[in-house]
């Protein structure tokens, strides 16, 4: 209860902070109780987008440092939904997500492309699955290993 009281609070607080669009006064109020990094990390993103508006003139299109670029400074602006101008919200959080599904992609990746067992010995493993229906990885791990095979789990499968 306390934390949706403190949560709802601060949505209100984030709510009231925001920078008017309507008002260069109150913008500037507003601004004197945001953080110098965030204030920083604004100026960085709207200097970004000037920098792609000035290469291209009629229409402007972000290389992939653009978008990383827009994408990390985003991350760093409680604000960044207004301080967007040459892009959309929803296209800048699908840049988001690319990265991240690029990067858990890289980071998930295999440590090599060969297999760590042999193919004798997947062939004896399909080979005892095949003839034991009821044995499970964990039966079928046990015994290779009273073989002195050393094989992880997961790389049993029927």
């Amino acid at each position: 209860m306390t934390s949706m009281c403190l949560q709802s609070l601060q949505h209100r607080f984030v709510d009231w902070t925001k920078p008017s669009t309507t008002s260069l006064i109150l913008g500037t109020v507003v601004d004197q109780a945001r953080s110098k990094s965030e204030l920083v990390a604004e100026n960085a993103l709207l200097r970004q987008q000037l920098l792609i508006l000035c290469r291209h003139v009629k229409r402007p299109a972000c290389t992939k440092t653009d978008r990383m670029l827009l994408v990390l400074l985003a991350r760093m602006v409680r604000t960044w939904k207004q301080a967007l101008f040459i892009v959309q919200p929803d296209t800048l959080l699908r840049w988001h997500r690319q990265g991240f599904q690029l990067d858990w992609k890289y980071t998930s990746r295999a440590a090599s492309p060969k297999p760590r067992i042999s193919p004798g010995t997947v062939a004896l493993i399909k080979e005892m699955a095949a003839n034991n229906q009821l044995w499970g990885a964990e039966r079928i791990r046990g015994e290779l290993l009273k073989l002195g095979l050393c094989v992880c789990t997961r790389t049993i499968q029927k």
